[in-house]
């Protein structure tokens, strides 16, 4: 079946009212490459199922069907080669919420919540919301274009204390689009083990390695001695592109840390997003075509945005692995304190600011999106960027 990756999507539909914060943050002349959602429209399974639901005309409380949590099991084992259970699955409205529920559930005021930066803002929002001790260690920088992202278990022993009681991890990584090796992973979990941490392993990403032949290893599946200590942290929005769908699993083995992570759910999140449910059975049960298609877009945008990049002094990337986000490194190219501000007041295109991820002078860049549009607003950053 072919899929159409290339036909942009009107996304502001000003008489309708349907708000996209993507596309109605800033100006209608703006091109925005900068939240993580993709515009492409969804796999047609998905949008087929949605129809069907919505026809219903009933939308009353839902309940997490058995036929979602056999399909996720199936997936994990195709795709990742771990058998998990359905009745590890927690269904939530959300990968953010799960990350601040987990602070509650596994630690107490002024216990310390630890992470790596570069990182995804709300990683670093945590600790503050839930009273706990903001910690932070900073990945390993590329000193050369041969280099990469890397972690430094060294600057994470820096920064734990006694305090720490929770590390907050993401893999694959975002913003720096690293697929952790086996090598880093086993430091981590060693370290891990060490200081006796729960973790809380955001895996959000996994179905969108971009390399030919990759594949997906969940962290606990890798090591399981972490399993009584580490919630895994999954959801199709990112893949699927159903991020307004609001639905995301925590996959918790061990029954005790999973009784914990329930309870402290408990009057804090709605019931499940009915539509976010059946959205998610569809794209986990008849969606891995569409993906792939997409893997295969998603390459040629990151081989056109590398060639870009090399056309631009003073910037810097490393390709990502995964994902559709890439990181530059752009301290160095005369846009000023904030590339970010420069580049939507002077090139009227929007990305990331680095800062909110923990390293200003850097921004995220959003390549889930059509080649003209991307071609678009890549010929208006060279304005300020090209040789």
């Amino acid at each position: 079946m072919a899929f159409d990756f290339a036909t942009p999507i009107e996304r502001r539909y000003p008489d309708e009212g349907w708000a996209s914060q993507k596309w109605h943050r800033y100006a209608d002349d703006v091109l925005p490459l900068w939240v993580a959602d993709m515009d492409f429209r969804s796999p047609p399974a998905v949008i087929e199922t949605l129809h069907a639901r919505v026809a219903h005309g009933v939308y009353g409380y839902g309940e997490v069907p058995d036929t979602l949590t056999e399909t996720l099991c199936e997936w994990s084992a195709k795709h990742y080669q771990w058998p998990i259970q359905p009745e590890w699955q927690q269904w939530l409205p959300g990968v953010v919420p799960a990350l601040h529920l987990a602070a509650l559930a596994l630690t107490a005021p002024g216990d310390g919540v630890l992470t790596v930066t570069p990182i995804y803002p709300p990683f670093l929002a945590v600790a503050e919301r839930t009273g706990r001790l903001p910690q932070q260690a900073a990945l390993a920088t590329p000193v050369s274009a041969d280099d990469n992202w890397r972690l430094d278990i060294g600057a994470l022993e820096a920064a734990v204390t006694p305090q720490t009681r929770l590390l907050l991890w993401c893999h694959p990584h975002n913003p720096t689009g690293r697929v952790w090796s086996h090598g880093e992973l086993a430091a981590l979990a060693a370290f891990v083990e060490r200081h006796d941490l729960w973790v809380v392993s955001d895996e959000l990403h996994c179905d969108l390695l971009l390399d030919e032949g990759a594949h997906h290893q969940p962290l606990v599946a890798a090591f399981p001695a972490l399993v009584q200590r580490t919630i895994t942290l999954w959801a199709p929005s990112k893949t699927f592109n159903l991020a307004g769908l609001t639905t995301a699993c925590a996959v918790i083995p061990d029954p005790h840390l999973r009784k914990r992570f329930a309870q402290a759910t408990k009057g804090l999140l709605p019931d499940g997003n009915v539509l976010g449910l059946v959205a998610a059975e569809a794209a986990y049960r008849h969606g891995d075509p569409w993906r792939q298609a997409l893997l295969g877009v998603l390459r040629e945008h990151r081989a056109t945005l590398k060639a870009r990049v090399a056309t631009w002094p003073g910037v810097e990337m490393n390709p990502p692995a995964s994902t559709y986000l890439a990181w530059l490194d752009m301290r160095q190219a005369g846009l000023g304190e904030s590339p970010q501000a420069t580049l939507l007041k002077q090139a009227g295109v929007a990305l990331s600011d680095g800062a909110a991820f923990g390293h200003p002078g850097f921004v995220r860049l959003n390549f889930g999106t059509t080649a003209s549009q991307l071609e678009a607003a890549l010929t208006r950053m060279d304005a300020l960027l090209a040789r």
